[in-house]
């Protein structure tokens, strides 16, 4: 009998071009919920190495400013191209979430969030983003 396969042991999804809407609560499909979180083909994702930040609520105007920004961009990114699921180290989050790396066209999601000021490295925690 095989040894049943681990998150780190499984490539990353095909890509898929899929048309995203937006799901700012509840449950969704193909759809945006905030700045890291989407869901795709049925399956809620985190998207693992960001953080971005909170919408629902968030705790000052800035962070609201920001995170309604994170959220657009996120849905433009991923209307933008072929997405690609990256697997990780862990399958899922406390919340059910599935954790992965995503990428555009090859282009890594997070990387993108982060270079525009839309999103931090995930350090294992969130981080504020209020001064």
């Amino acid at each position: 009998m095989l040894p049943a396969a681990t998150p780190a042991s499984v490539g990353p999804a095909p890509a898929a071009r899929t048309a995203f809407g937006f799901c700012h609560s509840g449950g969704g499909s193909d759809c945006v919920v905030d700045g890291d979180t989407f869901w795709m083909a049925g399956d809620k994702i985190r998207i693992a190495d960001i953080d971005t930040p909170e919408t629902h609520p968030a705790r000052c105007p800035e962070e609201a400013r920001l995170g309604a920004a994170a959220t657009q961009r996120l849905h433009a990114l991923l209307n933008s191209g072929a997405v690609t699921l990256h697997p990780i180290d862990r399958d899922t989050d406390r919340y059910g979430r599935k954790l992965r790396r995503v990428e555009v066209n090859g282009r890594g999601v997070g990387d993108t969030l982060i270079a525009e000021g839309l999103a931090r490295p995930y350090r294992g925690r969130r981080m504020g983003w209020c001064v």
